[in-house]
């Protein structure tokens, strides 16, 4: 299986949720969600995130919409008014969450090649 960032199967939006941000990573196909449903943990994202995120990572699952849900608690440095953070509102969080490197099976990708 060629190892791929997320963001050739996956899109994402970020934000805050008080000293918490919000990440959520939306398949690109729809044969593409029951991959990320499986592949993609808290674990695995929490693991990706230790240097954001110092709290518990909550993964909600959204078939109807081909989305995964993640809240990052303990991310933000107190949150969006108190932070020292520069980006004391979690918007690159998503970003960072798509350059994860997972290993994507072929017949996936070609849902999505250019």
């Amino acid at each position: 299986m060629p190892v791929v960032k997320l963001i050739e199967i996956a899109h994402g939006r970020s934000g805050d949720k008080g000293n918490g941000s919000n990440v959520g990573i939306i398949a690109r196909h729809p044969d593409i969600y029951p991959f990320l449903e499986k592949e993609l943990t808290a674990a695995r994202v929490k693991d990706h995130m230790k240097h954001v995120c110092k709290g518990e990572v909550e993964r909600y699952e959204l078939p109807n919409i081909g989305a995964l849900n993640f809240l990052l608690n303990e991310s933000l440095g107190g949150g969006g008014t108190v932070s020292l953070k520069l980006d004391a509102q979690g918007k690159t969080h998503a970003l960072q969450v798509l350059r994860m490197e997972i290993d994507v099976p072929e017949e996936l990708l070609s849902l999505v090649s250019k």
